[in-house]
C-alpha cells in the first residue's frame, strides 16, 4: 500500500519559505523556454446553473527537475453571499517516474505563493540593483506574497500601498508592516500618483479592466510585475507604459492569448507582437538580455504557468517530507 501526503494551507505556507520558492520559479520558467516542460492548455468546464466554472491545468517537467501534476481551480460566483471562498483550488502531485499520487495540497496558498514567487524572480533579474522603494496596487491574497518575494531579492525600505478600498489597504499595513523581510515602513497611498512618486518596483495584483496608474507618473528605471490582468478584457497597465517599456513575459503563448494589457495595447496599435522581448526563461538561460540601463523602464507581464505548480507542489512535498509538515494517509 502506498501513501500520499495531505498539505492544507498552514502546511502548505510552511513546506514553501519564499528564497526557495523563488530559485524554484527560476528553474521553472528556464525549463518551460528550454523545452523542457509540457505545459498543455488548461481545460474548462462550466457550470452556468451555478454561476460557476472549473479549469484544470496539467504539468509535466522534464529533466532534473521531473515532476508531475495537475491543479484543479473553481471559481463560483454566488459563494461570497453564501459565506464561502469564491475560488477553491487544489493541485495533485504524481511521482513522474511511477504515476503513484504522492500529494494533494491546497491550491489557493500555492498558487498565491508561485505567484508572488515568480515576481521575485523577475524583480531579480529586472529590476536595478539599487531599488530601494516599492508601490503596490490592490490589497488582497496576492498582493501579500508580492511584497514578500520583492522584499526578498531587493532591500526594499519603503513600501506604498493602494487600493480603491482604503480599509483593505490599512489592514494590509497593519498586517504586514516589520515582519520580515517586509520593512517596518509601509504607507497607505491616497492615490496611484502618491504610490508612484518614489517607486523603484511597482506590482499591480488588481482585477481592474483599465489602467491602474497614469504613464506620466512613472519614474524612468522603474520595474513592473503586472499580475493582475490574466483575461484579454482586463488591463492594469498602461499602453503608453507598454510601448516603452522591456516587456518579458512567462510565455508568450499564453501572454497573447490572455493579457489584456499587452492586446489592449495591441489592437490599439501601440505596439506590435515583436515589441515582445523574451520569456523570462530566455532571460534565465541567457537567450535574452536584462536591463539594458538604470533609465530603461522594464515590465514582467505574467498569467501564470501550470509549471509553476508542478515545480512548488514538488518542493513543497519534499521541504514536507523533511520536516513533518501536513499528513500521511494510505492511498
Amino acid at each position: 500500500m502506498s501513501t500520499l501526503r495531505l498539505l492544507d494551507a498552514a502546511a502548505v505556507r510552511a513546506a514553501l519559505p519564499m528564497p526557495e520558492v523563488i530559485a524554484a520559479m527560476k528553474r521553472a520558467f528556464a525549463a518551460y523556454s528550454g523545452g523542457q516542460a509540457e505545459v498543455p492548455l488548461r481545460t474548462r468546464v462550466d457550470m452556468p446553473e451555478h454561476q460557476g466554472l472549473a479549469l484544470f491545468m496539467p504539468a509535466a517537467v522534464h529533466g532534473p527537475d521531473e515532476a508531475l501534476s495537475l491543479k484543479a481551480v473553481t471559481v463560483y460566483n454566488d459563494n461570497p453571499a453564501r459565506g464561502l471562498p469564491l475560488i477553491h483550488a487544489a493541485v495533485l502531485a504524481f511521482d513522474p517516474a511511477t504515476g503513484q499520487v504522492q500529494g494533494i495540497l491546497e491550491g489557493g496558498t500555492l498558487t498565491a505563493i508561485r505567484t508572488g514567487a515568480a515576481s521575485g524572480a523577475a524583480t531579480d533579474l529586472l529590476a536595478r540593483p539599487d531599488s530601494r522603494v516599492l508601490a503596490v496596487f490592490g490589497a488582497g491574497a496576492q498582493a501579500r506574497t508580492q511584497i514578500e518575494a520583492v522584499c526578498t531579492v531587493r532591500p526594499i525600505q519603503r513600501v506604498w500601498v493602494y487600493d480603491v478600498n482604503p480599509e483593505r489597504a490599512r489592514a494590509l499595513v497593519a498586517e504586514m508592516a516589520g515582519r520580515a523581510p517586509v520593512p517596518a515602513d509601509m504607507r497607505v497611498a491616497q492615490s496611484p500618483a502618491q504610490a508612484l512618486a518614489e517607486a523603484d518596483v511597482v506590482c499591480t495584483a488588481t482585477t481592474s479592466t483599465t489602467p491602474v496608474f497614469a504613464d506620466a507618473d512613472l519614474r524612468p528605471g522603474t520595474h513592473i510585475n503586472a499580475i493582475g490582468a490574466y483575461t484579454p478584457q482586463m488591463a492594469e497597465v498602461p499602453p503608453e507604459t507598454v510601448a516603452r517599456a522591456y516587456v518579458v513575459v512567462d510565455s508568450r503563448e499564453a501572454a497573447w492569448a490572455e493579457a489584456g494589457d499587452l492586446i489592449q495595447a495591441l489592437e490599439a496599435g501601440h505596439i506590435t507582437r515583436a515589441h515582445v522581448a523574451a520569456e523570462l526563461g530566455d532571460v534565465i538561460l541567457g537567450r535574452a538580455p536584462a536591463r539594458s540601463s538604470a533609465e530603461q523602464v522594464t515590465l514582467f507581464k505574467s498569467v501564470g504557468l501550470a509549471v509553476q505548480d508542478a515545480l512548488a507542489a514538488r518542493l513543497a512535498l519534499e521541504r514536507a517530507a523533511a520536516h513533518d509538515l501536513g499528513r500521511e494517509v494510505a492511498w
